[in-house]
């Protein structure tokens, strides 16, 4: 039997659409992990950290900096015939057949694509890089997106392969998702990273574009069977930093049995940035980050029921 056969039979068929594996991650988890993102996410957050995980498909994305519009990728695109600027480093994102050749072509590296199919092996290869850092610092690998659910088969085979190789695990989800796939993958996962946004149902949907019924249902849930959740609130100034939704939210995480950790991650723009990359257009004013005095001051909200909080951190969802 050839290697390729072997892994296929040890870790399944099953590819996942994988957009960044990132080393030497230090706020997905305890300890120095690495984070495997994955594309595709039922929410629309108007923040996001990273939009280039939203869409479900592999993307063109353009770095303006890099490109030194030679013409070569209008020369290669099979819709050329549309956009008589050769030399604009300009992606339309709209009829993009993701074809990739714009990407094989560009001398400078400025087109890159965002999201490659991936099979458990070839993930699970790069994860061992670093076993030893996950070793010495009791660290691991977490499962991130995008929403990780979006892809079941796929996360369900890699967790079953890290466990067989003694990693800790760690799932990072919105919680909007089928309860029968967050229980599934439940007795897999060492510890879940679950992420709410706000409380009030109405604000939740206009910043998210999805109800948070189904989450809080499933957070409820979920802590009744596992006792290991990390709660991850994203700081987001004038839209859900509110005393209100902030008293709500530490109350309803102090019901919660299985909860053993608050974390508050505090808005940046990176994620401006990259969905300007992708041609979308900015939905939020001018926001600054929240400053650390302020983020004690939410803090204490958890504090007060007896919920263990940090305030800090360099990603948001």
């Amino acid at each position: 039997m050839t290697e390729g056969k072997s892994a296929v039979n040890r870790f399944g068929m099953h590819t996942g659409l994988v957009f960044n594996i990132q080393k030497y991650s230090i706020h997905d988890g305890p300890g120095i992990r690495t984070t495997v993102f994955l594309k595709g996410c039922p929410l629309d957050c108007w923040w996001c950290h990273n939009p280039e995980s939203q869409s479900s498909q592999p993307q063109v994305t353009v770095v303006p900096g890099h490109c030194v519009q030679c013409g070569e990728c209008w020369e290669v695109c099979p819709l050329h015939e549309f956009h008589p600027d050769r030399h604009l480093p300009h992606v339309d994102h709209e009829h993009c057949l993701r074809c990739g050749q714009c990407v094989a072509a560009c001398p400078t590296g400025a087109r890159q694509m965002i999201g490659r199919r991936m099979s458990v092996a070839e993930v699970l290869a790069e994860v061992l890089q670093d076993r030893l850092f996950y070793d010495e610092s009791r660290g691991g690998v977490t499962i991130s997106g995008g929403e990780p659910l979006l892809q079941l088969p796929f996360v369900r085979d890699l967790l079953a392969a890290c466990r067989a190789e003694g990693l800790h695990t760690a799932l990072d989800t919105c919680g909007f998702a089928r309860a029968e796939d967050l229980l599934e993958i439940a007795a897999l996962t060492d510890l879940f990273l679950y992420d709410l946004k706000m409380m009030d149902d109405a604000r939740h949907r206009q910043y998210t574009g999805v109800p948070n019924e189904l989450i809080l249902r499933n957070l409820q849930l979920l802590s009744t069977v596992h006792q290991q959740i990390w709660i991850r609130v994203p700081i987001i100034p004038g839209v859900n930093d509110d005393a209100v939704n902030l008293d709500a939210t530490a109350q309803f995480v102090a019901t919660l049995r299985g909860v053993r950790q608050v974390t508050l991650l505090p808005y940046h723009e990176l994620g401006v940035h990259k969905a300007a990359r992708l041609g979308r257009a900015r939905r939020l004013g001018p926001v600054d980050a929240p400053a650390p005095e302020h983020l004690e001051r939410l803090a204490n909200h958890f504090r007060s029921r007896g919920l263990p909080v940090q305030a800090g951190g360099q990603r948001l969802r």
